[in-house]
């Protein structure tokens, strides 16, 4: 046995909330999922580019990418570049949009400024319920969203964070193994290693982890 397909889009026969992004992802532009990361939602979970992913317009061209093995609980929300307003000038109204007149003179520029990029998940995070991921945020492998927050700014790998603006609490791990834990990248093997070594990367042996073959 070698683990799920990550390619099967309802993964649990006795969870149909439980989805796997990646089949969802297919064919769609500017995003990138990896294996085995699942949405966990009661309600239509199929819907997670449509309803937890917004302002996520082809034309802008910045990329939603989430790594491999993560975890997005119910209600988790990106917000993309699409919903930025220039602030440069005197009014954050986008009268351009409405036409008739009003897109005259409008300079492309100003809106483009306000743009933060590219929003990337690192491998094996886990997301909380209700968390609100920023434009042009990165989050680190291995780290921890909580619930409710809102992320502003950068995640480092395994840390936890928590509160609107989303804040660190603490590390998962010291530095060290932070750094050994990024250098062995385990959900990059093959899954045929993955699985034969499943108690290992449970675990918190770090040394394990490493000699694992």
């Amino acid at each position: 046995m070698t683990g799920p397909d990550p390619d099967t889009l309802h993964p649990l026969e006795h969870a149909p909330g439980v989805v796997f992004l990646k089949p969802l992802a297919a064919g769609r532009p500017n995003v990138e999922i990896g294996d085995f990361t699942y949405y966990d939602d009661p309600a239509r979970p199929e819907d997670f580019f449509e309803r937890n992913v917004l302002y996520h317009y082809d034309f802008i061209g910045d990329c939603l990418r989430i790594g491999a093995f993560c975890a997005i609980a119910t209600g988790a929300r990106f917000m993309m570049n699409g919903g930025a307003h220039a602030m440069g000038g005197f009014s954050t109204f986008p009268f351009n949009i409405f036409g008739h007149g009003w897109q005259e003179g409008f300079d492309p520029a100003t809106w483009v400024a306000e743009q933060r990029g590219d929003t990337i998940v690192g491998a094996d995070v886990w997301i909380g319920r209700d968390a609100t991921i920023m434009p042009g945020v990165t989050i680190g492998a291995g780290a921890i969203i909580a619930t409710g927050a809102m992320v502003t700014r950068d995640v480092a790998p395994y840390a936890i964070v928590a509160g609107n603006p989303a804040v660190e609490i603490r590390r998962r791990f010291d530095a060290d193994i932070v750094d050994r834990l990024l250098g062995i990248a385990w959900w990059d093997w093959p899954v045929d290693r993955i699985t034969r070594n499943l108690n290992a990367i449970r675990a918190a042996d770090i040394d394990a982890l490493a000699n694992a073959i």
